[in-house]
């Protein structure tokens, strides 16, 4: 089976390492700036580590999880030696590999957080691109062996994804964060809201149109005042509570759109 050596040792290099891992693929090793933090993770993968700057052992492909930041600089300064290349963000184009002629792109569409065990990647949707067929083809399979999901989608698409995945999972999240904020600071238990927000997940999953609900849903402006003088104290969550409650009612009540906003 084909070699992949990991160029990188953050939270994406520590998941996908071990779903590459279970899939039987050879690890040539991890490579990463900090020693340590290599040595680490190439000791739970079963490898060896290399820090970045040396000698890199042969390998089939190399995977850069790094930042998004980084991977431009990561990938002019690792040997072009005909070596496919692939990052993993949904953001950034093939051109950052440059100078590499073979380059890819495998993007997990999933949040990772510090700690726990390994993501199961098996039921996470993978999003490939290549610039080359003998590239994608690598890729792709290296893809389908830990993923039973994986789409190849070009870089305009892929961003389109990426944008609605932020949508979809960030902003909800955040505002989770908020919500609980607010309550800490009025001596009211956060966790109050969390089998509202598992039901609300739930419904949404099933029919995310039919689970829109709430005083915007409903049209009543009342109950959204009143809210609104309760943030009055936070003007910045104010807004944005402003102007989702608008992209809402205008949704849902199109006749509202010649009114003022709220």
């Amino acid at each position: 089976m084909p070699s992949v050596l990991l160029i990188g040792t953050g939270r994406l290099a520590f998941h996908l390492g071990h779903a590459l891992k279970g899939s039987g693929r050879v690890l040539a090793g991890v490579a990463g700036r900090n020693a340590e933090h290599a040595a680490t993770l190439a000791t739970e993968l079963g490898c060896r580590s290399f820090p970045l700057g040396a000698a890199l052992p042969p390998a089939d492909l190399r995977i850069l999880a790094v930042s998004d930041d980084a991977i431009g600089a990561v990938a002019r300064n690792l040997p072009d030696d005909g070596t496919p290349l692939i990052h993993l963000s949904g953001t950034k184009s093939l051109d950052l590999l440059v100078p590499h002629a073979h380059r890819g792109v495998l993007w997990p569409i999933q949040s990772f957080t510090a700690g726990g065990p390994p993501v199961d990647l098996g039921g996470v949707p993978l999003v490939i691109d290549a610039g080359d067929d003998g590239t994608l083809l690598r890729v792709r399979s290296m893809a389908e062996g830990i993923s039973r999901h994986v789409v190849h989608l070009p870089f305009a698409l892929r961003q389109r994804l990426h944008l609605s995945a932020v949508m979809a999972s960030n902003f909800p999240v955040f505002l989770l964060r908020e919500a609980e904020r607010l309550l800490a600071a009025h001596g009211i238990d956060p966790k109050l809201l969390h089998p509202l927000w598992r039901q609300s997940a739930g419904n949404a999953l099933r029919d995310a149109d039919a689970a829109v609900s709430g005083p915007a849903r409903r049209g009543d402006g009342g109950t959204i005042h009143r809210h609104l003088e309760l943030l009055a104290g936070e003007p910045e969550l104010r807004r944005a509570y402003e102007a989702l409650s608008n992209l809402i009612l205008h949704t849902y009540h199109p006749e509202s759109r010649g009114r003022q906003d709220l």
